[in-house]
């Protein structure tokens, strides 16, 4: 029963609050997942020629200071870490696939969380409404974002385990329902070359699109494959570096809204997450179809 929210600015008003609308979107859904939340931002892009990393650690003390100048003395240039919790972005002039594969091979007590050129993924067990104040989300900007709130069903509640998932650079998943088939696919998609950091069946559906993307499909075709290659019943939302998605299983016993206004697209598990945004009361709302995408990205609006 977990809660999913998604907020696309179409305006830089909204850009300017998305952290703002993104806390309360959150908080209306606290209560369909009181085990851990997490938010997967797109904002402040790297220059060129670098990427960003988003870190977890479970220590406390964890100097990222010195991981900074690690990974300087690695790559050149003079990396700062902003640390937000337990988390820390760092932006690296390096290949994020490169800076990535460091530090899993040389500081392998560190969980990469995120890499890409926008993305910044925060994720963390305990309740919704501490994760906001904890992670000080009323002040992030950015031009798109996805939340998620968790009711665990079928593996631990942990850091790791909590959504959003990311498998790919500047790709992320949050997922309501389960997935009967993820053992199978799972080892299917390490054959392939997918690394996976859970057990976690939404882990991978989002390995799955990373795997058919990497192939060549393109978002839409990647979500369409799930219709047939994924078991179980789902809700899925898709951030990328340029907007987000939303599918529903053929079933759809999974809830879901969509709404848009001239200043946001946003999709909510209930009604009530979106009606936290400016202008709700006027916004053009609709259930999104059982098994058709929708995708809104820069480019399109």
């Amino acid at each position: 029963m977990c809660g999913i929210v998604g907020l696309f600015a179409k305006s830089s008003v909204v850009e300017d609050m998305l952290g703002r609308h993104l806390a309360a979107m959150l908080g209306q859904m606290s209560d369909r997942g009181p085990d851990s939340a997490g938010v997967a931002v797109y904002r402040d892009p790297a220059p060129l020629g670098s990427s960003k990393l988003t870190l977890y650690s479970g220590d406390p003390d964890e100097d990222w200071g010195a991981l900074a100048v690690a990974l300087g003395d690695a790559f050149g240039g003079s990396p700062r870490a902003r640390p937000r919790a337990s988390h820390a972005v760092v932006v690296v002039e390096a290949d994020a696939e490169e800076a990535e594969q460091w530090v899993r091979h040389n500081r392998p007590n560190l969980r990469v969380m995120s890499a890409g050129s926008v993305i910044e993924i925060y994720k963390e067990t305990g309740s919704p409404r501490d994760f906001v104040r904890a992670f000080g989300l009323d002040d992030f900007r950015g031009t798109h974002a996805l939340g998620h709130t968790r009711m665990a069903t079928e593996s631990r509640v942990t850091t790791e385990g909590s959504h959003p998932f990311s498998t790919g650079l500047d790709l992320c998943l949050v997922h309501n329902g389960s997935l009967s088939n993820h053992n199978r696919l799972r080892e299917n998609l390490r054959r392939e070359g997918i690394e996976f950091q859970t057990e976690n069946d939404t882990e991978v559906a989002a390995g799955y699109l990373a795997w058919r993307m990497r192939e060549g499909a393109t978002l839409e075709e990647a979500l369409e494959g799930c219709l047939s290659d994924l078991d179980g019943f789902y809700t899925f939302a898709v951030g990328t570096a340029d907007g987000f998605a939303v599918l529903r299983d053929p079933i759809a016993c999974k809830p879901a809204v969509l709404a848009e206004t001239d200043e946001w697209v946003a999709m909510g598990s209930e009604w009530r997450a979106l009606a936290m945004l400016p202008g709700a009361a006027h916004a053009e709302m609709w259930e999104p179809e059982p098994g058709v995408v929708y995708v809104w990205e820069k480019a399109r609006v």
